[in-house]
């Protein structure tokens, strides 16, 4: 399958990785293209910049958002919550229609440091997952993979053998039985998927981050997650 990765960070190496390891053809979409291939330094966590990051992946191609956009079947938003819906508008009229947008991203506010808040637009009344549906009504969002770390997203059975949760939602059904063929993929298992329902829910999964990121600061390491007993 064609996918395309909007983001070139850590989240967005690690999604097409892995999406390339899977089979499928892969396009990191990215503002300008030169920009990123210059990007060699490592950032605060040691990851690789995106242009190191690509001349150690050459099976995935670096492109403009608008062509990766126009190359994929399925979208997958890893940029920048507040940069987002910037990011997905930055392709030709219509390239979304009909298709599928996973959106992994979170609305989070960095510029008083650490720890981020949420963007004060893109939280309690409504959500980032909700904001780019409506920016795009003949798409179809779904939204999972943001309450965890990156390596987890694809990797789950590396704490706990996988059981533990991701959540998802969307106003779509089939396109959550996609997503959930894709999550599958990752090692996902069907009893460790929690559907919300529609895409209002991603108001609640959105604001699972400040406490993920303040675990995070205890614990000095993103490989958790969280688990529903009931």
């Amino acid at each position: 399958m064609n996918i395309a990765v909007l983001g070139t960070g850590s989240v967005g190496q690690t999604l097409s990785g892995k999406l390339l390891e899977l089979g499928h053809k892969v396009v990191m979409g990215t503002r300008n293209v030169a920009e990123a291939q210059s990007r060699n330094t490592k950032d605060g966590y040691g990851n690789p910049g995106i242009g190191e990051w690509i001349k150690s992946n050459p099976g995935v191609k670096l492109a403009t958002f608008a062509d990766a956009i126009s190359f994929g079947q399925y979208i997958i938003n890893a940029t920048q919550g507040g940069k987002s819906i910037a990011a997905l508008k930055a392709g030709n009229p219509g390239d979304l229609d009909g298709k599928i947008i996973i959106d992994i991203a979170n609305p989070l506010d960095f510029s008083k440091g650490m720890p981020p808040v949420l963007i004060p637009e893109l939280c309690n009344t409504t959500s980032l997952g909700e904001e780019i549906q409506k920016a795009f009504p003949q798409s179809y969002v779904v939204k999972t993979l943001n309450t965890m770390w990156c390596g987890l997203m694809v990797n789950p059975a590396m704490i706990g053998g996988g059981d533990h949760n991701n959540f998802l939602c969307g106003n779509n059904s089939e396109a959550k039985i996609e997503v959930r063929k894709l999550l599958f993929q990752f090692g996902w298992k069907e009893e460790n998927l929690v559907d919300l329902g529609d895409i209002t829910a991603a108001r609640g999964s959105e604001m699972i981050l400040p406490i993920w990121l303040r675990v995070m600061s205890v614990k000095h390491n993103g490989a958790f997650n969280f688990k529903v007993i009931s």
